[in-house]
């Protein structure tokens, strides 16, 4: 089976790692030739993933696409759809969840619980919801990785707002951030992870590290699992999909936004888990069972990202006593250059004691450091 990946980066790089395990002929597309993804597939082509001609003949290459990124063309993935060739996740459901605008008006649709929100066409309309605030204002379009994402808490706060279509979100006062991770096949079947903990880095909005499982009041992690398998067939579409949540001081649970791929609260599934998240979307789209989503330890993630002002020739330091440590596996996504935040690796923790989780978490973010 010929299947292809839209985009190279560290999500695709570890999609071919565990291609590595079927027999599958790999190809990707993405503009980078020196990307994280582009020397371990079968056939890389060299174009953007936003252009309908370069998605659409990459896509007449193979039987099957699968993306690592939103922004791309989905004219192109649905035309390719109605030729005959398999798109996980569907067209349809890119389409919705690419657009802020369009994911909260679905969960609105499909009674699927999220915080209250209005949606802003520019600054000026923006200014007229002054009694909305506290709110979360999200770009529609474009958005990723905590970018195009602004608090705006009061009135003066209104100006770091965005002059385009976007999401204004109350506020909710947040207990702890969850990520659940749902796969769901052509029949219909789902596999779902146990949730993980996110802990943000609060000034670049980015995932920090995190814990899983989450601990949670059973009623809460039900709560959780049903509203996340709930999000996934509502959309109707085989695949991978990451649903993060909110759990508020009352316990109850709201959806944040879905990711319609493999995720970075999910990286941790490679050793702490039976099945990877990557290993799930191979069997989803080479039609093979869904594997066992089972922790096998408890487990921390650790995003290793550039460090502040370091721009250049990446070096790892400190990454020699980092592996050293008993029950740490490190991952380095190959990117030459580093630059502030930019995502370099992560670095997984198993252990059986939750407390040398947290530790490892914090030794590994002040010990290893990407700088140029």
């Amino acid at each position: 089976m010929k299947v292809g990946i839209l985009g190279g980066g560290q999500l695709g790089r570890m999609l071919l790692q565990a291609a590595a395990n079927y027999v599958v002929e790999t190809y990707v597309l993405e503009n980078d030739e020196h990307a994280p993804a582009s020397h371990l597939c079968d056939h890389f082509v060299k174009g953007d993933i936003r252009d309908f001609e370069t998605v659409y003949n990459f896509g007449k290459l193979v039987d099957a696409l699968t993306i690592e990124i939103e922004s791309v063309n989905v004219d192109a993935l649905e035309k390719l759809e109605n030729e005959g060739v398999k798109i996980y996740p569907k067209p349809a459901a890119i389409r919705i969840i690419k657009n802020k605008i369009a994911q909260k008006e679905f969960y609105k649709e499909k009674q699927i619980p999220s915080p209250p929100f209005v949606v802003t066409q520019n600054l000026q309309e923006l200014g007229q919801q002054q009694s909305f605030l506290p709110a979360v204002h999200k770009i529609g379009m474009g958005g990723y990785d905590g970018k195009g994402v602004q608090v705006i808490k009061i009135a003066k706060d209104i100006e770091k707002g965005f002059d385009e279509p976007s999401v204004l979100e109350k506020m909710v006062n947040i207990k702890k951030e969850i990520a659940v991770i749902v796969g769901m096949n052509e029949k219909g079947d789902t596999a779902i992870y146990p949730p993980a903990e996110m802990i943000f880095d609060p000034v670049r909005n980015l995932l920090d590290y995190q814990l899983s499982p989450a601990e949670l009041p059973q009623r809460v992690l039900w709560k959780a699992e049903a509203i996340a398998i709930r999000v996934v067939q509502e959309l109707k579409s085989p695949g991978l999909f990451a649903i993060e949540l909110f759990i508020d001081v009352n316990d109850d649970v709201f959806v944040n936004e879905t990711a319609p791929r493999v995720h970075n609260s999910g990286h941790h599934t490679i050793e702490a888990n039976y099945c990877s998240q990557f290993d799930m979307l191979w069997r989803i789209i080479l039609g093979y069972p869904l594997g066992c989503t089972d922790a096998i330890l408890p487990a921390s993630m650790v995003n290793l990202v550039g460090t502040d002002g370091h721009s250049g020739e990446a070096i790892y330091s400190g990454l020699d006593e980092v592996l050293k440590m008993e029950n740490v596996f490190v991952h380095l996504y190959g990117k030459a250059q580093t630059r502030p935040g930019r995502k370099m690796g992560h670095v997984t923790i198993i252990s059986k004691e939750r407390m040398d989780l947290t530790y490892k978490a914090h030794k590994i973010k002040n010990t290893l450091k990407i700088v140029s």
